[in-house]
């Protein structure tokens, strides 16, 4: 179950909380139209804020999205049913999560 930070469910569409854009999706007009809903962002401004700070932040939610196409059943469609190619990307996630905790953990 989503809910928000008092603990009750979300009443409007969810936002990230700090999305990430890089200086192609900077304008006064984007940035103010995301302060108005209330979102934070992380945009580099060019020639004040180095973009390379914001790549530590970026790094994750990029690694993150690039793990599980390691696995080739995602890259190519071997399953016939809807529900079981939809199933694939859940297995893989576990999969990244399983040897990210076995490997800090010293297995299970």
């Amino acid at each position: 179950m989503l809910c928000d930070k008092q603990g009750l469910p979300p009443v409007r569409a969810i936002t990230a909380a700090k999305p990430h854009g890089d200086k192609a999706h900077h304008s006064r007009d984007r940035r103010r139209r995301l302060r108005e809903r209330g979102t934070g962002v992380r945009i580099a401004r060019p020639g004040i804020e180095s973009s390379q700070r914001l790549g530590r932040h970026r790094y994750k939610i990029e690694r993150s999205i690039a793990w599980p196409g390691s696995y080739r059943r995602l890259n190519v469609r071997w399953e016939r049913t809807a529900s079981t190619f939809l199933a694939v990307p859940g297995i893989a996630r576990l999969l990244v999560c399983y040897k990210h905790l076995s490997k800090h953990a010293g297995g299970f």
